[in-house]
């Protein structure tokens, strides 16, 4: 790890981020040239502005994934989205195009969508890192925390209702919590931010690519699902 990147993580430890030992989740905050396809570019002007900020943050960011990576992969959908999706990492076909969710797990969670009635256009969806790590392992607690300042920016920049959490990584990320993902989905979290006046309801569920590898967790999913459908019907 490089200096910088040494710096980063000090820097988000001193503001209260500890390695995800807590028993239970918690809310916190760490106050704190596109290269990327977009299929959707919807949002007021500030917004775009403000994530280009972001992606330009993220471009500049020194890391040991991008010697790994083609493409930065940052966000798919609009900036005016009621709910947020956020993965895990980018995998071969991401870093291929530049965009999240586009390989075969992509096109189960298009088909998620759809089952509670929403399209790509009508969502925000991100990974908690933005570069494809080697083998498509999964990312470690450093890069979590690495790159955990950038996806609270998005957040604050789309202000979602609803985050609907997909995997482990992104339940530990959100929840800052080492509980395990069938603990933890079933039940509305929340997630507050201090740039926020206003608590995110957040869901976390099984990522796509598990439940290609294991469907009979997709019962699970669907219930989860109906769970944030229901809280649309209801808004």
């Amino acid at each position: 790890m490089n200096q910088s990147n040494k710096k980063n993580l000090e820097f988000i430890k001193n503001s209260g981020v500890t390695y995800f030992l807590q028993d239970s989740p918690r809310n916190w905050f760490e106050d704190n040239k596109k290269n990327h396809k977009q299929h959707v570019i919807n949002g007021d002007n500030d917004k775009i502005l403000n994530i280009n900020k972001v992606i330009d943050s993220i471009k500049s960011h020194q890391t040991p994934l991008q010697k790994s990576s083609k493409k930065l992969v940052v966000y798919d959908g609009t900036l005016n989205a009621k709910v947020m999706f956020i993965g895990e990492a980018p995998g071969k076909d991401e870093d291929e195009k530049g965009i999240p969710f586009v390989g075969r797990a992509g096109q189960l969670l298009n088909k998620m969508l759809k089952a509670i009635n929403l399209n790509r256009e009508d969502v925000y969806i991100t990974n908690v890192v933005n570069w494809r790590p080697p083998d498509n392992r999964t990312p470690t607690d450093e890069e979590i925390l690495e790159f955990l300042p950038f996806l609270q920016k998005q957040i604050d920049i789309v202000d979602p209702k609803f985050i609907f959490l997909l995997g482990g990584v992104a339940a530990k990320a959100i929840l800052s919590t080492p509980l395990a993902l069938g603990k933890l989905r079933g039940k509305w979290h929340e997630y507050k931010s201090l740039k926020l006046n206003k608590t995110i309801y957040t869901i976390a569920s099984y990522h796509p690519a598990f439940l290609l590898r294991s469907p009979q967790y997709k019962k699970a999913s669907w219930e989860d699902l109906q769970m944030l459908q229901k809280k649309l019907n209801d808004d």
